[in-house]
């Protein structure tokens, strides 16, 4: 390596690994065609495998969906997702009654805490083209202290989400839009309370960062010691960093003590920032629960066969909302948020 800076660099695919306090982030990128008027994809389905579809046969994949892509009701224990959705739309249902539609730059941030859940379709909603989906989950672990919070979702709209604009000495802007974290004096929209993230002094950041073709950026040291810091350059061409030329579609292991100066090649490059210090907790992981300890994995199997985490308000194991329907959020306690535009 031609820094000591870079750590290590390695491909990435459609699981991106993390370090403590993350568990995992995984890159959605499914090209769906046209919708069928009932938001699942025209055409047909044959030569997949319904249920378990993971395989991106002409550039999309329908995942757990039998009739509209993405994931019916499933449940998590003790952690948190982060859904950052680039592209495309996600509608979101839960165990508590809550639901939602959010896409083009939203963000939906959820704490399974003691157990909830959810369903993450996809709804095909536009009719006379293509619907392109592009997403990033993330999942953030929780510490034991917080695995058993009540469940809580938080929506960071698009509007409401800091973009900070930084020009180069050539006058070429990186946008840097903040998803958690603080950056250049302006901070994110605050957290779910129960998150790791929701301490400052855990130096959480989510960033996606937008460098423009030839342009200049740089990745500040972080303030506090003994930080996990991983950076994916998940689409361009090449950047240079720390001496090295670095292809798209590889991720970058960082010593977040350093400053970095960044360069794009002849396409912009866009990356996403993960950076927290380690819970430094022992980590039991099996399918959709993040728990201390393998017995804690076996409580929480039997609290799900025995409660349902609150069971399943909705008619459908994949209930998608109508197609007119644009962004909103139905919270639990009532509260509902409208989104236009």
């Amino acid at each position: 390596m031609a820094n000591s800076a870079i750590y290590d660099i390695r491909p990435l695919g459609f699981q991106w690994e993390t370090a403590d306090p993350f568990l995992f982030c995984v890159h959605h990128e499914d090209y769906y065609p046209a919708g069928n008027g009932n938001m699942g994809p025209q055409g047909s389905l044959a030569g997949r495998n319904i249920g378990q579809d993971f395989t991106p046969k002409e550039g999309w994949r329908m995942y757990h969906g039998e009739k509209i892509p993405g994931f019916p009701n499933h449940p998590h224990r003790g952690f948190e997702t982060v859904t950052v959705v680039r592209r495309g739309f996600v509608d979101h249902s839960d165990s508590m009654g809550a639901a939602g539609r959010y896409g083009a730059g939203d963000v939906q941030w959820m704490t399974a805490g003691a157990g909830v859940q959810h369903a993450e379709m996809f709804p095909l909603i536009e009719n006379d083209k293509d619907n392109t989906l592009e997403l990033f989950q993330i999942w953030l672990n929780l510490p034991a202290a917080n695995k058993m919070v009540q469940p809580h979702f938080k929506m960071l709209w698009n509007k409401d989400i800091p973009r900070i604009g930084i020009k180069d000495s050539a006058g070429r802007e990186t946008l840097v839009e903040l998803i958690a974290g603080s950056y250049k004096g302006s901070r994110a929209v605050a957290p779910p309370p129960d998150s790791w993230a929701a301490k400052p002094d855990n130096s959480v950041a989510i960033w996606h960062i937008t460098i423009p073709a030839k342009g200049e950026w740089i990745l500040p040291a972080a303030a506090a010691p003994g930080l996990n810091r991983f950076l994916y350059f998940f689409s361009g061409d090449s950047i240079e960093v720390a001496g090295s030329t670095v292809a798209a579609k590889n991720g970058l292991r960082l010593d977040a003590r350093a400053e970095l100066t960044i360069t794009a090649g002849d396409k912009p490059a866009l990356l996403l920032l993960l950076q927290g210090k380690p819970i430094a907790e022992s980590v039991a992981q099996y399918g959709p629960f993040v728990m201390n300890t393998r017995a804690e994995i076996e409580q929480a199997f039997a609290d799900y066969q025995r409660t349902h985490f609150g069971g399943w308000p909705w008619p459908s194991s994949e209930p998608v909302h109508g197609r007119e329907k644009g962004r909103f959020a139905r919270h639990a306690d009532g509260k509902e948020e409208i989104i236009t535009g």
